[in-house]
């Protein structure tokens, strides 16, 4: 577990360093009796540093709840979840902020900015308290607004904020960035823009990211593909090459 002066966990002793997330026969029931809905039911998955993964699934299908815990937003029923041999799915809250504090940027649908700062300020809000982080204006400039530091979400696009969305995800420099329908407000030729500023991320910095999403067209930019359904997986594979974001046509 990790320490309370915000040390993350580090692979194990003997673990693969590579290997981020192994998990085996994951559940996460919610509710009980007649009220009780299975999310996952089972999961098995190994993710490895540096990849892209894209999730694919139908509202329902467990890709959401598979996000949060893996995230450390939320503890599963059963099975087994561990972060670089780090026993995450048994992590108290304590362990469970410095986990999402320190290894995990997140991405979702909606930016959740604050109005009243500016681009600079908004990414400023991780960098202050993190432990080894990038200044706001490097994070901006990896997504492309450089030359929109100083303006406030209501002087940017959709596009744009989602965009200051990802930089202050990846300003703590996170093992691990997970992307919730990150195009989902967008229109077609913005979100693209927003998928190039992830794959930047994933290919600059090596960092594990996941994209959840319910559009397949985004599948042809993974490294390897997973579909689920009433909570297990029932497809996954892997790309030969990559597609660049240019070439995706929805």
């Amino acid at each position: 577990m990790p320490r309370a002066d915000s040390e993350i966990p580090r692979p194990a002793s003997g673990q693969d360093p590579d290997r981020v997330f192994h998990v085996r026969g994951l559940t996460k029931i919610y509710g009980t009796g007649e009220a009780e809905v299975r999310a996952l039911a089972g999961v098995d998955l190994d993710c490895r540093a540096g990849e892209f993964m894209v999730v694919l699934g139908a509202s329902g299908s467990g890709k959401s709840t598979l996000l949060n815990l893996l995230g450390g937003l939320d503890t599963p029923t059963g099975g087994t979840l561990h972060y670089r041999g780090w026993n995450l799915g048994g992590a108290d809250e304590n362990g469970l902020t410095h986990y999402r504090r320190e290894a995990v940027g997140f991405v979702f649908q909606f930016y959740n900015l604050i109005p009243s700062l500016t681009a600079r300020e908004n990414v400023a809000l991780i960098t202050e308290i993190a432990p080894n982080p990038m200044t706001p204006e490097e994070a901006l400039h990896l997504v492309g607004l450089g030359e929109r530091l100083d303006h406030f979400p209501a002087q940017l696009s959709g596009g744009e904020q989602q965009r200051v969305a990802i930089a202050r995800a990846i300003a703590k420099r996170p093992a691990v960035l997970m992307c919730d329908e990150p195009t989902g407000a967008l229109d077609v030729r913005t979100g693209l823009t927003v998928l190039e500023a992830i794959e930047r991320i994933n290919r600059e910095l090596g960092t594990l990211t996941l994209v959840i999403t319910h559009n397949a067209v985004m599948a042809e930019m993974a490294d390897r593909v997973l579909t689920l359904s009433d909570g297990h997986i029932t497809g996954e594979r892997r790309n030969a090459t990559r597609a660049a974001v240019s070439s995706l046509v929805w």
